[in-house]
């Protein structure tokens, strides 16, 4: 998470919720991808980082409702 924010700063704290969820499920169509693809992708791209991002998206989220419902 933490290299997350680093390589794009806080953008995720100006983001809607809606937006996270977006890009969480954008993640998910490409695992399937993948996996549709038996792992053979034109780029080097593995499924575990696809679920890393998933997590550090939703960890954002949480953050998110939690500021916006104190």
């Amino acid at each position: 998470m933490m290299n997350k924010n680093h390589d794009y700063g806080e953008a995720w704290r100006n983001m809607r919720l809606s937006s996270l969820t977006d890009i969480i499920l954008m993640k998910l169509k490409r695992i399937k991808q993948i996996e549709d693809k038996q792992g053979k992708t034109f780029v080097s791209e593995v499924i575990d980082a696809n679920y890393f991002d998933i997590i550090n998206y939703a960890v954002f989220a949480v953050i998110k409702l939690d500021y916006e419902n104190s």
